[in-house]
Order: C-alpha cells, then sequence, then structure tokens
C-alpha cells in the first residue's frame, strides 16, 4: 500500500518513519489564509480551532490527492494542521524571534491546549475516500523557564517555525512539564487517529509498514 504525506514537515516524516513508514513526500498547493478567510467570510463568523484546522488538513490532503490520482497513484494520502491555543487566544507559527520570545513569556507555567487536524484519503482508480477527525492534547509549560533560557531557545532558531513556538521531541521538550493525550499529536500529528482513520478506509495499518526488516 502507498502512502504519502501531504506535508513538507520535518517532524510528521520523523513520525511516520519512528513506525515503520516511509512516505512519499508531495507539498500541498494551498494559499492556508485565504482559505480560512473565504470560509469564515461564507458563514459570517470566525472558526473555532478544531474546525479551522480540520478544514486546513481536508484541503491539504484533498489537493495532493487530486493531483496523485491524475498520475494512477493507489493508496492512501495523509494531510495535516495544527496550531496552539491558550485562554482562547491562537498561537500559530510566531516566524520572528520576538514574537516567539512574547509567546514564551505568556507560556511559561501554564497550560494550553494543541489542536491537530487529520485528513486521511483513499486513492483507488482515480476516485477520493475520506475519512478525518481532530485530536487535542494539553501542554503544561515549566514555570520556572528563565529568561536567558528563552533568549537562548528563540536563538536555535527551533520555535520560529512550529505551531505555539515549541516543541516536545527536541531543544523544546525539557521545558514541558506535562502532556495529556496523545504525545504524537504535539510533535505533529496523532498516531493513534490516523491508524484509527486508516482503519475506517479498510486498510490495516501494518499493511502500510515499509520499513520493517
Amino acid at each position: 500500500m502507498q502512502v504519502c504525506l501531504a506535508s513538507t514537515s520535518p517532524a510528521r516524516l520523523m513520525l511516520m518513519r519512528q513506525v515503520g513508514i516511509e512516505p512519499r513526500l508531495a507539498a500541498p498547493e494551498v494559499d492556508e489564509e485565504a482559505v480560512i478567510a473565504d470560509v469564515e467570510r461564507a458563514e459570517g463568523r470566525t472558526l473555532p480551532p478544531a474546525e479551522h484546522v480540520l478544514l486546513l488538513a481536508q484541503r491539504k490532503a484533498e489537493d495532493v490527492a487530486r493531483r496523485l490520482a491524475d498520475e494512477g497513484f493507489d493508496g492512501i494520502v495523509i494531510g495535516g494542521d495544527s496550531m496552539f491555543e491558550l485562554d482562547g487566544t491562537i498561537y500559530g507559527k510566531p516566524h520572528t524571534p520576538e514574537r516567539a520570545t512574547e509567546r514564551w513569556r505568556e507560556m511559561r507555567g501554564r497550560t494550553g491546549t494543541l489542536h491537530s487536524g487529520h485528513c486521511v484519503i483513499r486513492v483507488s482508480d482515480g476516485s477520493l475516500s475520506w475519512a478525518h477527525d481532530v485530536a487535542e492534547a494539553n501542554v503544561t509549560f515549566a514555570a520556572d523557564v528563565t529568561e536567558r533560557e528563552i533568549e537562548r531557545y528563540v536563538a536555535t532558531g527551533e520555535p520560529l517555525l512550529v505551531a505555539g513556538a515549541f516543541t516536545v521531541d527536541s531543544l523544546g521538550g525539557a521545558f514541558i512539564e506535562r502532556v495529556d493525550g496523545d504525545p504524537s499529536t504535539v510533535v505533529g500529528m496523532s498516531l493513534s487517529t490516523v491508524r484509527r482513520l486508516v482503519r475506517e478506509l479498510g486498510i490495516e495499518w501494518t499493511d502500510l509498514w515499509n520499513r520493517i526488516d
């Protein structure tokens, strides 16, 4: 069974490899801000985090799946999107050191929620079948993170391009005291959720293994 990861995220690729899957990679051609703006304008409301990440996961997976279907691809496409919420405020990728620093000052000693949208599409004979869901995990940050630690962490560049300005599986992990929920959700996608969605499409998870000796 072929697997395509509709993402350029190194963290999601790492997760796939850790569970025995070497996926094909394809970058979605989706204007995320435009997608959200169009839907919110049409519906006259602001999408809550769960709907926001699920919509983008669906659009990303669909974009790649339709292109692969035209090539005769037979397998599954996995798309995902994540965002971090703290006291009702949404934190995407900070992009700048100044913004990352500000966020860490706000997050230390507090607990927020990582929302992760997932969409799995089965591509077969040019047709598409869908399964999708949202996973959430609560993340508690250490209260004693110092200004020097924040400065040096931000200087590594790691937090600039990840949702919420933190990682749990790399340098940022030492500043996180607790994760309530599937830990892989915080890394990039919930593996248990993806497995369930794959099975909903009639595919055994172990059929995706292609890195097992």
